[in-house]
């Protein structure tokens, strides 16, 4: 699909199939059908999801509680995500979506209607636990997760600086002076290889680690 023009055939055809009357470019609408003395349908379309496409479907709910927003299907290797996040939008905000295949098949994504999205409770429960396990507030809110302090990182900070500060030690040890049970297994894991093993149980600071707790240092102070 090269134009929005390309989208119009094969979703009005779809809506024929339904029973409707089928126009273009009625009013400020891009198509609009009518079945009976039913409300009538809207839909807007754009050949890629775009902040204006909402807009414009957002102020046609104004006129019809029918209204979708019609779109190329999104390829590629982030289609997926597009194409699920977008849905959720459309959910979120009442409105249908249809997306048209390059070959030109028709899918309805979703109708237009109310939607009340179920809480994931277990989610919930793991943003919860995130929150309390976080020492003070090291992170900028809206930050991107390239280098945001987890309850994790600050962990691996208090390990990682006990070592500095005393030399190799038993994984027992350091969890029992920083208070940090899972001391022993996150020095195992070395998830961002600050640790290495010594001998049996005993772990030790590498060189990434010293630098780590340095570039940490503004996020050690928050936790301290």
């Amino acid at each position: 699909m090269n134009r929005e023009q390309d989208l119009y055939p094969p979703i009005k055809a779809l809506l024929e199939r339904q029973g409707y009357t089928v126009k273009g470019e009625v009013g400020a609408a891009d198509i609009v059908a009518r079945r009976e003395d039913e409300p009538p349908v809207i839909v807007e379309l754009k050949l890629r999801f775009t902040l204006s496409l909402f807009h414009q479907a957002i102020t046609r709910l104004k006129l019809t509680d029918q209204v979708y927003i019609g779109v190329s299907k999104p390829t590629g290797r982030t289609a997926r995500r597009a194409l699920r996040d977008n849905l959720a939008l459309c959910r979120r905000l009442g409105l249908g979506l249809i997306t048209v295949r390059a070959d030109g098949t028709v899918e309805v994504q979703c109708d237009p209607g109310p939607y009340a999205p179920r809480k994931d409770k277990a989610r919930s429960a793991r943003l919860l636990r995130e929150f309390d396990r976080l020492e003070g507030d090291p992170n900028s809110g809206g930050a991107t997760r390239h280098g945001i302090v987890t309850a994790y990182r600050q962990d691996a900070l208090k390990c990682a600086a006990f070592l500095a500060e005393h030399g190799p030690a038993k994984g027992a040890e350091v969890a029992r002076s920083v208070g940090v049970p899972v001391a022993t297994r996150l020095m195992r894991e070395n998830h961002y290889g600050w640790f290495e093993k010594v001998e049996k149980g005993v772990y030790a600071l590498t060189s990434d680690g010293t630098e780590g707790l340095k570039h940490w240092a503004y996020s050690w102070e928050q936790a301290d």
